[in-house]
């Protein structure tokens, strides 16, 4: 699979992936669910889940490291800069340093071109946060995400997950 065809996948998951209402209750269950899979799986990962404006859940799991909150903040930063899942842009902007082009003006200590952020659209209102796993490869980090998004909202995972990578 090529990255065009990543890229076209992900904008189809960010375009079914989308709440009716979000709000701390939503939040935390949806945190909750990461974490159990996390803990029942042994996924070294961080999850963070915010609004624009504010923290709503925050777990570190066995085997994260202090880098992880680090990262995931970074990824949180490029979804609400750019609306869009922190893997696609990676995909898009195609930069192996991992940094955005200099005439961007994104400082690299606060973002970052790695997958695992996704935005938190609501119907009418559109992006509106961001959840952000970080731990693991980015395409496995983008596939906790995902995977959370679909069983919250009742989605088939096997519908929306990225087909396997190829080498």
């Amino acid at each position: 699979m090529s990255a065009n065809d990543d890229i076209d996948w992900i904008r189809r998951q960010e375009a079914e992936l989308v709440f009716d209402a979000f709000d701390e209750g939503v939040a935390f269950d949806l945190g909750a669910a990461v974490r159990a899979r996390a803990l029942a799986q042994n996924l070294p990962v961080v999850v963070d889940i915010r609004t624009f404006d504010r923290p709503l859940f925050y777990a570190a799991l066995p085997g994260s490291d202090a880098s992880n909150p680090d990262w995931t903040r970074r990824k949180i930063n490029v979804v609400r800069r750019f609306l869009r899942s922190s893997y696609r842009m990676v995909l898009e902007q195609g930069r192996p340093d991992r940094t955005f082009k200099p005439g961007e003006g994104l400082d690299v200590s606060d973002y970052v071109l790695a997958g695992g952020g996704f935005p938190i659209t609501v119907r009418n209102a559109g992006v509106i946060g961001a959840i952000a796993v970080s731990g693991l490869p980015e395409r496995d980090d983008h596939a906790v995400t995902v995977d959370a998004l679909c069983d919250h909202l009742g989605r088939s995972r096997d519908e929306l997950a990225l087909p396997a990578a190829s080498d």
